[in-house]
């Protein structure tokens, strides 16, 4: 496979050696470029032969620098699209009429080393799995649910869905470090099953530095989808308990807690969230994991470097009904006579959805016209799609601003941030 250079970098390899927009490289170092990571692979050699199509370059690179060309995608190739049916996925629950981005369903390992997604392996062949080997790809995140053969083809629906532990073996015994995500469904993997997921995971040995257990979400729109039940007040802390015993047990012998709950089985519960201590550093925190007991760390912390807590203007923050509580504690802290903390319901998804996040521009608009939201609102960065202003609904920043005839103020999901915002 050829794969044409979109971009150069100014100053780079690729600059100094006069490769340009349009050129198509062939091979390295004798070998074919497929994906981004035969290219980054190949490319971290001292020595360099890039066959172009009209021409042959050698390249010395004894730093190992980066040869500072950019392709049309992250991957050059495809995303590779997931083969499951998994009774949880949450695609599956969306409305209809979204942009269609959206609908599409990646279970890409390439993408899990790139970005961090969490990937369920099955539709990895045992080629890939040589590749990523052969590359010393350093991590992996993976979907894993449960370890029981039998009800992991059940719940991913997906016959060759059982040989999650033979996989994640071969990542163990190379080097590789691997993340595990277990989405938790009442009735199907909790309970005892958790248990032999979490004692399967541990028999890994430190190949495996976290996993994380997240409650199945439950939309509005799982019309001819199996019957599914959300987490209430009294299972939610069932798990917690049974979680609290494995962490005890893991603390002795690895000084972690290894094993990390949502922030929603907590506030579901009405028990109190970890301190930050408990997170270790935080493994899964691009996953969710501690969001809640970070953000209260961070901006305790930040407050101590501001000299005066004073909020001048009046301001509205948004966020979900889930973190309501919390966000209106941590702005108590400040003059809270001039923060104003709403709630918004989630009437695009279905009020079981409670996380900030999946919050769309509509309801924001609905729920907040005509309200007096001082001099502007404050919203978090999750809301928005990656590095863009745009709402999962396709509407923008920019359209929650002329609605509301307001200003909206983007604050990332840091504490310190969230006090510096506040306090311009």
């Amino acid at each position: 496979m050829a794969v044409t250079v979109k971009n150069v970098i100014p100053g780079s390899i690729a600059a100094k050696h006069k490769i340009k927009t349009g050129d198509i490289i062939c091979k390295i170092n004798g070998k074919s470029v497929n994906d981004y990571l035969d290219y980054m692979y190949l490319s971290a050699n001292e020595e360099l032969e890039i066959e172009l199509e009209d021409k042959t370059i050698n390249v010395k690179n004894p730093d190992f620098e980066p040869l500072g060309a950019e392709f049309e995608t992250l991957l050059i190739d495809e995303a590779h699209s997931c083969r499951n049916k998994c009774i949880f996925c949450f695609i599956d629950q969306l409305p209809p009429n979204m942009r269609e981005s959206c609908y599409f369903k990646d279970d890409d390992y390439r993408l899990s080393f790139l970005q961090g997604n969490y990937v369920t392996l099955t539709n990895m062949s045992d080629s890939d799995i040589d590749r990523i080997i052969e590359y010393n790809i350093p991590r992996i995140n993976v979907s894993v649910h449960t370890t029981n053969p039998e009800l992991r083809c059940k719940m991913l629906n997906n016959k060759f869905a059982g040989r999650i532990m033979e996989q994640m073996k071969r990542f163990s015994g190379s080097g590789m470090q691997i993340n595990c995500q277990v989405v938790l469904c009442p009735g199907y993997n909790d309970k005892e099953e958790l248990d032999r997921t979490i004692n399967d995971i541990l028999s890994l040995g430190d190949a495996v530095e976290s996993l994380s257990i997240v409650p199945v979400g439950i939309s509005a729109y799982r019309e001819g989808l199996p019957n599914l039940d959300s987490f209430d007040k009294e299972s939610s802390m069932e798990v917690i308990n049974q979680v609290s015993k494995w962490q005890k047990k893991i603390k002795k012998e690895r000084d972690i807690n290894f094993v990390y709950l949502a922030d929603e089985f907590y506030i579901t519960a009405e028990a109190e969230i970890p301190s930050w201590q408990e997170y270790d550093g935080f493994p899964q925190i691009e996953n969710g994991i501690g969001l809640c007991a970070s953000l209260k760390w961070e901006f305790e912390d930040a407050l101590e470097d501001f000299p005066s807590n004073i909020v001048k203007t009046q301001k509205t923050v948004v966020t979900g009904v889930l973190a309501f509580d919390l966000i209106k504690e941590l702005a108590s802290k400040l003059n809270g006579e001039k923060i104003n903390v709403l709630p918004v319901k989630n009437n695009f998804f279905g009020d079981k959805i409670t996380v900030s996040g999946l919050i769309t521009a509509g309801d924001i608009i609905e729920q907040l016209k005509g309200k007096d939201l001082g001099d502007e609102i404050l919203i978090p960065t999750s809301m928005l799609r990656h590095n863009e202003d745009v709402f999962l609904d396709n509407l923008t920043v920019s359209d929650v601003e002329k609605s509301l005839n307001i200003r909206v103020v983007v604050v990332e999901n840091d504490g310190y941030d969230f006090v510096e915002k506040l306090l311009n």
